[in-house]
């Protein structure tokens, strides 16, 4: 018996190995997927979704503009044509794009096109972002199918996805945070904060006037 004749029995062997070591393996990233939606506040939109079963995190950020790497302010002051953001790692054997999509728009308030609830100005109108024509198609569905539900005109763009900017550190799980911050109604808990600011913007109260139970999130 060659040397050949020994080592083709032994790549078989390797490859049989290889092959069941990969059955064992845990779902790798790649088998997650990105929905990328603007919807007001996105301490808001981040705190809503990070609740649903499938989905992997949720990330506060920018969206939709032209300026590379915006800050917070930049953005909230205008002019660089990004929207307030929020990026949905999910898992899609648990949670289709679709239902997430449909959840998205029974959370917001997708008439207004200035803004949403308390909060005003371009950076905080709403949008779905997609990245080819099958998302977009999805989108525009679902889009159709709540307008249709709603009875109104449905104002939300479906827009073509670019790049995704992570807003700083001190944004994300702000609905978490334990920190200490000055409020308008003295200092709170950033917790506690938020539940304030998102009372008093009167975002649940309106979803709920528009959606009724069909809102997923009101009360969150």
């Amino acid at each position: 018996m060659t040397l050949s004749d020994h080592i083709k029995p032994i790549a078989l062997f390797s490859l049989i190995t290889f092959a069941a070591v990969l059955r064992c393996l845990p779902a790798s990233a790649a088998g997650q997927e990105t929905l990328t939606v603007a919807g007001g506040c996105f301490w808001c939109v981040e705190a809503d979704f990070e609740k649903v079963p499938g989905v992997i995190e949720a990330v506060s950020g920018f969206a939709g503009g032209s300026t590379k790497k915006p800050t917070y302010k930049q953005v909230t002051n205008g002019g660089t044509g990004h929207y307030e953001a929020v990026q949905i790692t999910f898992d899609p054997g648990k949670v289709s794009r679709e239902t997430l999509i449909g959840m998205f728009f029974r959370s917001v308030d997708p008439t207004d096109a200035g803004g949403q609830f308390c909060d005003r100005g371009d950076s905080y109108r709403t949008a779905v972002f997609v990245s080819d024509k099958g998302e977009k198609a999805l989108a525009q569905q679902v889009k159709n199918e709540a307008q249709s539900a709603l009875g109104q005109k449905i104002v939300t763009p479906v827009l073509p996805a670019g790049a995704f900017y992570p807003a700083d550190a001190s944004h994300q799980d702000y609905y978490k945070g334990k920190g200490l911050v000055f409020t308008r109604f003295g200092p709170k808990r950033q917790k506690t904060a938020y539940k304030l600011y998102r009372e008093a913007c009167g975002r649940d109260a309106r979803v709920k006037q528009l959606w009724g139970s069909a809102a997923p999130f009101a009360g969150s």
